[in-house]
């Protein structure tokens, strides 16, 4: 009965020739003649699509990010799914991550590599190594996870205060109560916001490949713990700078919001940097086959 409807009977593009990520907001997204399409409303920002129907290449992409102020038809959801076409809901430029389906991929090929890394002790502080090198810039000749924690602990001390300095904030370190997150100065707010807005573009960038969230390198006990691993590879270029900005900004103007000056400036610097196609590529490249 439902053969040829909605285009359930056309052949499936593999996830390798996709295009990844396409980010919509503020709009409907509906089926018509077996056609994916968004409906942009009156309301959208200034840098989005003009008011509009846009016909939508739902297996040109591998996933769809909703953004705030949009609404999914049932046929819509039934074309995605036969696509297999994962549907995220987020926020403002992929600050949060509200849920997502699994991406199931054509194949399993980098969840079964992270998984072979990280059951083996000595390729998974291998990995962890690769990861701190991409941070720090260097491969550092240490082998144990706790050093070289406590070296990237430290360097981050070093860029926390050359940031306050550099956009004249006062800086007294790190502080941060999980009860009461929001009891604290201006610079460690606007860390707290800005690393819950990266990591949310991190857990796209995990759904996107399909990768296992639980099977940290550096992270362990958390359930997000390789999303935790991905979010920091951009610590020192996206969230600690959009943090001392975002406090800057504030200090400056006291009745602004922190919360919300600091996902503007870290939405706005996920999409201008394209920093979720940034992650994706980082994934891939470090579960490249080695021995």
């Amino acid at each position: 009965m439902l053969k040829g409807r909605l285009g359930l009977d056309s052949a499936h593009v593999p996830h390798a020739d996709r295009a990844g990520c396409l980010y919509l907001a503020r709009g409907a997204l509906t089926a018509k003649d077996g056609t994916l399409r968004f409906v942009q409303g009156d309301t959208a920002p200034q840098d989005s699509l003009p008011p509009g129907a846009y016909a939508v290449p739902v297996q040109g992409v591998s996933m769809i990010l909703l953004g705030p102020g949009s609404t999914v038809s049932h046929d819509a959801l039934r074309l995605l799914a036969h696509a297999r076409t994962a549907l995220a809901a987020v926020g403002e430029d992929g600050v949060r991550l509200y849920t997502a389906p699994p991406l199931i991929p054509d194949r399993s090929g980098l969840a079964r590599r992270q998984a072979r890394l990280w059951a083996d002790e000595t390729l998974r502080l291998s990995t962890a190594r690769k990861m701190y090198a991409w941070r720090l810039g260097e491969i550092l000749p240490h082998r144990r996870l706790d050093v070289l924690r406590g070296i990237e602990g430290a360097r981050m001390k070093e860029s926390y205060a050359l940031w306050a300095k550099r956009i004249g904030v006062e800086w007294k370190g790190r502080r941060y109560d999980r009860a009461r997150p929001e009891a604290t100065d201006l610079p460690n707010q606007g860390l707290n916001h800005a690393s819950s807005a990266v990591e949310a573009a991190a857990a796209i960038a995990v759904a996107a490949t399909a990768t296992i969230p639980q099977l940290g390198f550096i992270h362990e006990d958390p359930g997000q713990s390789f999303v935790l691993d991905v979010a920091d590879l951009f610590r020192d270029t996206v969230t600690i700078p959009c943090a001392f900005r975002a406090a800057r900004q504030v200090q400056d103007r006291p009745a602004d919001n922190m919360e919300r000056v600091t996902r503007r400036l870290t939405g706005r610097k996920l999409s201008d940097e394209k920093v979720i196609p940034k992650m994706i590529d980082r994934i891939k490249a470090l579960m490249e086959e080695r021995d």
